[in-house]
């Protein structure tokens, strides 16, 4: 049987910096136009203001941001809705139940 070691780190190729995908670039980018949008549109004389105003940049830098075992805060969310909206099946065999591989043997 053919064997192939591809090694860890063939997936930071396909990332820009090797970190982002493109639709985090472009996801970053526009929550950053936005804010400098509404920093011109509105005056930041409260603190309250200004964190309204800073509020699209913040969420668009925290959804970017790399999560251990997941590639950003983005995927864990994309994961965990695709996890908890599509149908679950499980299969029980029991824990006396003989594996395909064992009944080959």
């Amino acid at each position: 049987m053919n064997t192939y070691l591809i090694p860890a780190n063939t997936k930071q190729g396909e990332l820009i910096f090797g970190i982002f995908r493109p639709i985090d670039l472009i996801l970053l980018a526009s929550g950053i136009s936005v804010t400098l949008i509404m920093m011109l549109i509105f005056s930041l004389s409260s603190v309250s203001s200004a964190l309204l105003v800073l509020a699209p940049a913040l969420i668009c830098a925290g959804l970017v941001l790399p999560v251990p075992h997941y590639h950003n805060v983005l995927v864990v969310i994309t994961e965990c809705f695709i996890f908890l909206t599509s149908r679950q099946k499980y299969i029980w065999k029991g824990w006396c139940a003989i594996s395909d591989e064992k009944k080959q043997r």
